[in-house]
C-alpha cells in the first residue's frame, strides 16, 4: 500500500491529468469532467469511445435503467457514449447544479460495470480530491496505476501523528493549547483545543467538523458556528475537556461540493437528498481520526458532547470508550429550521 501513490493520483486529478486505478476485476483509465475540457477529452479519448463513470445516486437522478442494482449512493454506474455526449453533455451529467439550466439530452444507456471494484475506488478518490464524482473511463492497463488499498492507505486514520503544540488563550477559555496532528500527505491538518488542566476524569469531548461558512463567516444556514462557540464554552465549563476540530468539510465532501450541495438546497433539496444528487454518501466523514487524535492525547474514556449517535459508535469502533453522551442542543433560525428537522428526521441526530 503506499498513501503517496494516492496522494500523487489526487494532484494529478485536480490539475486534469489522467490517472488509472486497478481492481481484482479489471483496471480503469479515468479522466475527471470537472477538472478536464473537450481538448483534453480528445486527446484522453481520441476516437470517441470512452463512457461516463458516475455514483448511483447520480444515476438515479438521470433514472437511468440499473440505478437500483447500486446499493448505496456511492456505488458507480456506467453510462454508455453515444456520439453527442460531448464534453459539454458529460459535465451536465456530472453536475446536477446544471439540471435546470441545461435540459439532458437522452435516453442515456447504463451499460455493465465490469470493473466494479475500480469504479467504487474511482468516485472514493474523486470524495478524496474534492471534486464531482464523474469521469470519462476507459479500460486499459496502465503501470502506473494505484489500486484500493492505496486509497485505504492515504485516509488511514492510525497514519495520523502530533505535529505541534502551543498555548492558545481562545475567547471563553484562556487556559487552552492548541495541538495539530497530520499524515505526511495530507493537505490540511486536524487541531485539538486541550481546554483546562487534565484532572484525572473523563474529558468532555466534542467533534467538530470544520465549516468554513458557519464557523468563520457566520452563515445561518447551519448551526456550526453557534454549537463550535457553544461547545468552548461548556467544556470550560465543565472544567476541563478537549475539542477536536476535524477538517472535513461539508461532511466530508469538501467547501466546493458543499457549496454546489447549498445551490440544490436553493432548488427545495434537503441536505441529504443534497448530498445524494451530487454522488455523495449522506455522511463521507472519518470519525476513525477523531479515535486517533485522542488516543495520541491519551484519552481513552470520554464524555462525547454531542446529537449524533453514529459519532458515540464511530469511536467505540476506534477504541474509545464514551462513558456518557451529553447533548448540545442550540435553538434554531429561520434560516436553518429544515436542516436541522433533516438531521433530527433523516440522519437519526437526537435533537
Amino acid at each position: 500500500m503506499s498513501a503517496r501513490a494516492a496522494a500523487q493520483a489526487v494532484d494529478a486529478l485536480r490539475r486534469g491529468w489522467p490517472v488509472a486505478i486497478r481492481g481484482r476485476d479489471g483496471t480503469l483509465k479515468l479522466l475527471a469532467i470537472e477538472t478536464a475540457d473537450a481538448e483534453r477529452l480528445n486527446a484522453f479519448d481520441p476516437e470517441g469511445r470512452a463512457p461516463v463513470l458516475l455514483s448511483a445516486g447520480r444515476a438515479a437522478t438521470l433514472k437511468l435503467a440499473n440505478q437500483r442494482d447500486a446499493a448505496t449512493p456511492d456505488g458507480a454506474v456506467l453510462v454508455e457514449r453515444v456520439p453527442w455526449l460531448d464534453f459539454d453533455t458529460g459535465t451536465a451529467l456530472a453536475d446536477p447544479q446544471l439540471d435546470l439550466a441545461t435540459p439532458l439530452k437522452g435516453p442515456f444507456r447504463a451499460m455493465p460495470n465490469v470493473a466494479s471494484e475500480a469504479s467504487a475506488a474511482a468516485l472514493r478518490l474523486a470524495r478524496v480530491a474534492g471534486l464531482l464524482p464523474a469521469f470519462f473511463v476507459l479500460a486499459q492497463e496502465d503501470a502506473e496505476a494505484i489500486t484500493p488499498s492505496d486509497i485505504d492507505a492515504h485516509e488511514d486514520a492510525d497514519r495520523l501523528r502530533i505535529v505541534g503544540r502551543a498555548r492558545l488563550p481562545v475567547e471563553g477559555a484562556e487556559d487552552t493549547e492548541i495541538v495539530a496532528f497530520r499524515t505526511d500527505e495530507m493537505p490540511g491538518e486536524h487541531v485539538a483545543l486541550v481546554i483546562g488542566q487534565p484532572d484525572g476524569t473523563p474529558p468532555l469531548v466534542r467533534l467538530h467538523s470544520e465549516c468554513l461558512t458557519g464557523d468563520v463567516l457566520g452563515s445561518l444556514k447551519c448551526d456550526c458556528g453557534p454549537q463550535l462557540r457553544a461547545a468552548i464554552a461548556a467544556i470550560q465549563a465543565s472544567g476541563w475537556g478537549v475539542l477536536l476540530y476535524l477538517r472535513q468539510e461539508g461532511r466530508g465532501i469538501g467547501l466546493i461540493n458543499k457549496l454546489r450541495a447549498y445551490a440544490l438546497q436553493d432548488q427545495g433539496f434537503d441536505t441529504v437528498d443534497a448530498n445524494t444528487r451530487l454522488g455523495f454518501a449522506v455522511d463521507a466523514r472519518n470519525f476513525a481520526i477523531a479515535g486517533r487524535m485522542l488516543t495520541l492525547l491519551g484519552q481513552p474514556v470520554v464524555r462525547l458532547l454531542t446529537n449524533n449517535p453514529d459519532k458515540v459508535a464511530a469511536l467505540e469502533a476506534s477504541g474509545v470508550t464514551v462513558r456518557e453522551r451529553v447533548e448540545h442542543k442550540l435553538p434554531p433560525n429561520p434560516h436553518n429550521e429544515r436542516y436541522l428537522a433533516t438531521k433530527r428526521d433523516r440522519t437519526g441526530h437526537q435533537l
